[in-house]
């Protein structure tokens, strides 16, 4: 198997502050392969754009702790110094940021800025690099690209304002793109249409793409694996199709059951996940989600789950649960038969008992005081 061009191993990223320490990132690993897209889901705060930032190198500050690796093309970008940073992101990596009007600078116009990124990591004249940012916006497509080139980004409306970010993102002929919560704010119609953009300019350029967001349904047409994040971590992985059609994780279940279907009755509520995301200074013992899991048993909070295979047919669906397999599908089943987890809970039988994914030291966790720190992945 070929190496994959980003591979993130056990990457965690704590910031000091005044209140403590913010545990952002807390041991994640995944790669992403040349021409592949991976999707990374979560709710806010859940560490998925800090993850993202840290790839860019944007992360690194006086009171920012980064440990693991991340490799970009067999090289780790943690030893690289800042100036090789510069030299790659923006090039070699590219990213799409939440809000565009807020990227682009308001006094400059739309082709000055192609032309100024363009012209950071390439040997060309003003001429070419005009010319190049015309051909982006077109590619992009951005109607009449040579008068709008000219435009200001006040001139432009939101879809049109986040082309233009692609079109910077990509003016560079990047390997990698991340696009963190490409389709924000934007309406549903200017929404698939991004999307469609995306996926269209990742098979022509064979760009690796990595996508960041809070809602599964963006992430459904056009990603071939998908992380869910919860608390910092990666608490399921698989391909796209594993994740919607077996899912294994509660967090995992409460993201789709939020998310409204066509093949549904009208009437149907929604059921949102109760409770608020963790603090990421003070997380509750063993597993960060038992707070708000619906099947939490008592050993669940003291043991901390670890990600692990699944041992289904897809070889990459690992999930971090203390339930064992035969109940969560037995859960899921019922969830997608249209019964609320309240219903599920009392219909199916939840053992006490610890999974497998709890790991070889499951027993010396569980009888751990409450406030030490359990490591897992």
């Amino acid at each position: 198997m070929a190496e994959p061009l980003l591979e993130v191993k056990d990457l965690r990223v704590h910031f000091d502050t005044d209140d403590g320490v913010v545990q952002a990132v807390d041991g994640i690993s995944y790669g992403v392969s040349a021409g592949q897209v991976l999707g990374i889901v979560g709710e806010s705060g859940s560490g998925k754009s800090v993850s993202s930032l840290t790839v860019m190198g944007l992360t690194r500050s006086s009171n920012a702790r980064i440990t693991g690796e991340i490799r970009f093309r067999g090289r780790d970008l943690l030893q690289a110094s800042n100036e090789d940073m510069r030299a790659i992101r923006g090039g070699e990596i590219a990213m799409i940021f939440q809000d565009p009007l807020s990227s682009l600078h308001p006094f400059y116009k739309i082709g000055d800025q192609l032309v100024e990124a363009h012209r950071a990591h390439t040997d060309v004249s003003k001429a070419q690099a005009r010319d190049r940012a015309i051909e982006m916006l077109g590619l992009v497509g951005i109607p009449d690209p040579r008068r709008r080139v000219d435009g200001y980004p006040h001139e432009f409306s939101g879809g049109m304002r986040q082309r233009v970010m692609i079109a910077m993102a990509l003016i560079n002929d990047p390997k990698l793109l991340i696009a963190d919560e490409p389709t924000t704010a934007l309406d549903v119609t200017v929404q698939a249409q991004i999307l469609e953009l995306i996926q269209r300019l990742q098979r022509e350029l064979d760009t690796a793409v990595v996508i960041i967001t809070h809602d599964l349904g963006v992430v459904a047409e056009v990603t071939d694996e998908i992380a869910v994040m919860y608390a910092g971590r990666i608490v399921e992985h698989a391909k796209a199709d594993t994740i919607f059609a077996s899912p294994q994780h509660p967090y995992t279940w409460g993201l789709l059951k939020s998310i409204p279907r066509l093949d549904t009755p009208r009437d149907e509520e929604l059921v949102p996940i109760s409770g608020r995301p963790p603090s990421l200074i003070l997380k509750p013992p063993g597993c960060s989600f038992h707070p708000r899991c619906p099947y939490v048993r008592e050993a669940h909070k003291k043991v901390d789950p670890v990600l692990e295979p699944t041992g289904g047919a897809d070889p990459s669906h690992k999930v971090a649960c203390l339930l064992p397999s035969e109940t969560r599908r037995a859960l899921w089943s019922a969830l997608q038969s249209g019964e609320t987890p309240d219903e599920a809970r009392e219909e199916v039988d939840i053992p006490d008992t610890l999974s497998g994914s709890a790991g070889p030291d499951a027993g010396a966790q569980a009888a751990a005081p409450a406030n030490e720190e359990v490591s897992g992945s």
